[in-house]
């Protein structure tokens, strides 16, 4: 083999490495743990230390399963959640923790201990809000920042680097502190197609710390995503990865970006040139993304954006998202009385839970359109962790109507059934905001390990009227993780090339049936009357002790 390309990936619960070819073959992938603080008010916490390593027990792993002698390794690449780092000026953790144990310095993206300080912030109706959808998120740091500072001011003075977790990444491996357009445009608020920081904003929101220190904590040097940073692997970090020192290392994505660059490109089932603008991505993790690629800005009311360059090179990006996707089925499942039952009976079967659900339903049912059906009469608002997007409602909760004293395994698959027709109805909301606004597209690629299940794919499809693709990679994430080292090494002149090259597009959804069309239609108008009672609850309760 001539060359090589190593994509790593963080994600909330574990770290994953895949290893690629030139084309975009998968050789071999791995994954380690990594470890969560979980507090009241909706603290969640980790280790900077904790995730390197889980990175360079990955990339040792996956290198090891390819059988590759690391100095066909030509280029690695980082992907992450969005999450904050402290780290003092020499690199050592700051806490971010009111437990003040220094190890954990890592603020999750899903923290939402700053919804006072994004309240206040979106107060101040800065024109830089445009640039979020209009309202800015607990989950983007700069509300993570302004709770540092009013509540941990010795953290937030100690701090030396605040990173975005995937630029933390790249600063490990290479000792650079460039940031990547990526993370700095769509989770701290810079102006990309200006090329600045909003000297005004940080005033006005309360961290004129910034300006007077001209953004050195919060990064000066911002480049493009796939720019070779420094000289490459550090002799350091090389060796801790089990790679050669000076391989080189392209700027980071977010990872649900890695993803959208790892499915959107390619060519078209039947040959023929893809026009990125016409296909969403959608990466389903703990979390969802829903991405749109546009040639202008576009502004989107409730949805992320439009950020320039913010995935594809020379294109315009606006990004909804589900705060609870997995999280929210995971939670359905374990809460239900059938849970251990139904643990036992896939484990004996070799089968994860979602898996053995699935094959439950679809043995009954007539197609897999139909199987939604199961869920005519059970109604979830899944949204856990609030709405991020087109409500940009971070206090919403999830809302379920329509439960029974039914304990068995038969209900727990009505209500698996019923949680994913529930976010297919929220995907749907920020598919009707796009086209509002002149975003439409035809073709929406899933991506994340929901996406490999027929049965997800279909509910999508039926109820968005899209047609619902897989990308030809079962794992598009660490593809677009490894496209970042392919183009530092040279081996692609750009991000766009890499989309042309090593990806491609895979399965498709059947034809939606009429009846089934109607079937969500009617489901979709509950799924508005939970949204409705959920907001209407909250304002009857608002002031009562």
């Amino acid at each position: 083999m001539a060359k090589a390309f190593v994509g790593v990936d963080v994600g909330t619960s574990s770290t994953r490495a895949g290893v690629f070819d030139e084309t975009g073959r998968l050789l071999a992938a791995a994954r380690h743990p990594i470890q969560t603080w979980h507090e009241a008010g909706d603290v969640v916490e980790q280790s900077s230390d904790d995730i390197w390593r889980a990175c360079c027990a990955a990339v040792k792993a996956a290198i090891a399963e390819a059988g590759l002698a690391p100095e066909l390794v030509k280029g690695i690449g980082f992907d992450a959640t969005c999450s904050l780092v402290a780290l003092d000026p020499q690199g050592a953790p700051v806490t971010v923790s009111s437990s003040g144990d220094a190890a954990r310095n890592v603020i999750v993206w899903m923290d939402h201990r700053a919804l006072t300080e994004a309240r206040d912030i979106n107060a101040t109706g800065d024109d830089v809000l445009r640039y979020v959808g209009g309202s800015i998120s607990p989950e983007m740091e700069m509300p993570k920042l302004l709770w540092l500072k009013r509540h941990l001011r010795a953290s937030f003075d100690a701090a030396g680097h605040f990173f975005d977790l995937a630029d933390f990444l790249t600063w490990r491996a290479t000792g650079a502190t460039a940031r990547s357009m990526c993370t700095v445009t769509c989770k701290w608020n810079y102006l990309a197609h200006e090329a600045r920081w909003s000297a005004d904003y940080f005033r006005r929101i309360g961290l004129e710390e910034f300006v007077a220190e001209d953004y050195a904590r919060i990064g000066t040097g911002i480049v493009a995503p796939g720019t070779s940073l420094g000289q490459g692997l550090s002799r350091a970090a090389a060796t801790e990865l089990g790679l050669v020192a000076g391989t080189p290392v392209g700027a980071a994505l977010i990872d649900a970006h890695a993803g959208g660059i790892g499915a959107i490109g390619g060519c078209a089932a039947d040959g023929g040139e893809v026009d990125v603008c016409d296909r969403l991505a959608y990466i389903m993790g703990t979390s969802a993304c829903i991405m749109a690629t546009t040639r202008a800005p576009s502004f989107v009311p409730g949805v992320w954006g439009p950020y320039y360059q913010g995935m594809v090179p020379g294109f315009w990006l606006n990004e909804g998202g589900q705060s609870a996707a997995g999280a929210a089925i995971d939670h359905l499942l374990r809460s239900h009385p059938a849970a251990a039952e139904a643990t036992s009976a896939a484990r004996a079967e070799g089968l994860d839970l979602i898996s053995f659900l699935e094959k439950r339903i679809m043995a009954r049912a007539p197609s897999v359109g139909a199987a939604a059906r199961l869920a005519r009469d059970v109604h979830i608002l899944p949204e856990f962790l609030g709405n991020r997007s087109p409500y940009a409602d971070p206090d919403s909760r999830a809302v379920i109507a329509g439960l029974d004293l039914d304990a068995d395994i038969g209900a727990m698959e009505r209500l698996f059934v019923a949680g994913l027709c529930g976010l297919a109805y929220g995907l749907a909301d920020v598919i009707d905001a796009f086209a509002a606004n002149g975003i439409t597209c035809r073709t929406l690629v899933m991506a994340g390990g929901a996406s490999r299940s027929p049965l997800v794919r279909q509910i999508m499809a039926d109820t968005t009227g899209l047609t619902v693709a897989l990308p030809g990679t079962q794992e598009p994430v660490l593809l677009g993780a490894a496209m970042l080292g392919a183009v530092a090494s040279g081996a692609f002149r750009s991000i766009g090339e890499t989309m042309a090259s090593m990806s491609s597009l895979g399965r498709l959804s059947e034809p939606t049936a009429p009846e089934i069309a109607d079937f969500h239609r009617r489901k979709r108008r509950i799924h508005g009357l939970l949204r409705t009672l959920d907001r209407d609850s909250r304002s009857v309760m608002h002031g009562a002790g």
